[in-house]
């Protein structure tokens, strides 16, 4: 059964870039590690947040792996938008 519901929490980037996906979350939907899910990160506290989308699967640990290029497109974006929103 596709997961047809958009769900948000915050984690905590962990050691080889990677985000735990809570246990509540993976039991109320029942993820599996053969799923691909469509995953959206943004940097928190930022107050125009970039976003960046990208499609991956869970570890069977529950944790998800970010993409380095898509971490690297974060950093940069966060300190100009930032700057850019206070003006």
């Amino acid at each position: 059964m596709p997961l047809a519901e958009k769900v948000r929490f915050q984690a905590r980037l962990q050691i080889g870039k990677r985000v735990q996906v809570p246990k509540m979350v993976r039991w109320r939907f029942k993820l599996e590690s053969y799923q691909i899910l469509e995953v959206t990160v943004s940097l928190l506290g930022v107050w125009c947040a970039d976003s960046r989308s990208f499609l991956t699967r869970m570890g069977r640990d529950g944790r998800i792996v970010i993409p380095k290029q898509t971490l690297d497109l974060l950093r940069r974006a966060g300190p100009t938008l930032r700057a850019a929103c206070w003006k």
